[in-house]
């Protein structure tokens, strides 16, 4: 398990732990609220004008916002555990994962077997009416495509679209190979800007800047505006995935941190004149 599994993984098991907590708090809560519930005798109604009636009313509230804790908190675990369940059952191949080139190479080389087998059924079927007798296809396999090429109003077991869906994903995953290739391959310097720099973080597939203190709120916006964000993980880094539209913005964040100095420069050189 590499460091982004890992981290994949703890993620999962974080939000499994605060989903354990919060139907314990649950649990707990409606355990109390019912023990309460169980000092007023069932069906006892408040008697109006009874010196008892405010303090009555108080713990029937108390009771009740009892339970509607407990049911917020079941709610807050069943949402986090649905969360958890979605990142484990997630196959998707992220760009941050180290090993992502030849799990996606991997992943292109079972589309592009799967786009001549295709080719290779609807061609068999086209000769012979049938797929029963076509080469790794099993009879009970061929039937169920004999039943799809009836159904289907091209007449064959795969219609057009299967292979054109599968043909642009064989594209678009080779174009993720290409740029995650060249970025693998990219030597980027620190670059150093006044109060700060800028790296490129390839472990974490990231690029980074770091400024020597908490940079004012002009510079903010303009990180925020080309997608960085602020991760106080990652040694109080605003960042963003490493991406040929992150080196994009990275160029125009500099461009614009330049203005700012030179702006900053000039309204000091252009201060009040003192003396008159």
């Amino acid at each position: 398990m590499n460091k982004y599994e890992e981290k994949r993984q703890a993620r999962i098991d974080r939000l499994n732990e605060a989903a354990d907590r919060a139907e314990k708090r649950a649990s707990d809560t409606y355990d109390s609220a019912r023990k309460m519930s169980e000092a007023i005798p069932f069906g006892q109604p408040i008697i109006v004008g009874h010196h008892s009636e405010q303090s009555d009313r108080n713990y029937r509230k108390r009771i009740n916002d009892k339970f509607e804790s407990a049911f917020r908190e079941q709610g807050k675990a069943d949402e986090l555990r649905a969360k958890a369940e979605a990142a484990e059952n997630n196959t998707a191949i992220s760009s941050d994962d180290p090993e992502a080139i030849q799990k996606l190479k991997d992943k292109l080389l079972g589309l592009e077997e799967s786009q001549e087998k295709m080719k290779a059924i609807n061609k068999y079927y086209k000769k012979n009416g049938t797929c029963i007798g076509c080469d790794g296809i099993s009879d009970e396999r061929a039937e169920k495509l004999d039943n799809a090429a009836k159904k289907n109003y091209e007449g064959r077991p795969f219609p057009t679209y299967s292979l054109t869906n599968n043909n642009q994903n064989i594209r678009s995953i080779r174009l993720r190979i290409e740029e995650l290739e060249k970025l693998r391959e990219l030597d980027f310097e620190p670059v150093e800007f006044e109060k700060g720099k800028v790296i490129v973080n390839k472990e974490i597939n990231r690029i980074q800047f770091f400024f020597d203190g908490k940079p004012d709120e002009e510079t903010r916006g303009v990180l925020k505006s080309w997608g960085f964000h602020f991760s106080r993980y990652n040694n109080n880094a605003w960042q963003r995935q490493l991406n040929s539209n992150g080196i994009y913005a990275t160029k125009k964040v500099l461009e614009k941190l330049d203005e700012i100095n030179q702006s900053e420069e000039q309204n000091i050189d252009e201060g009040p004149i003192l003396g008159m």
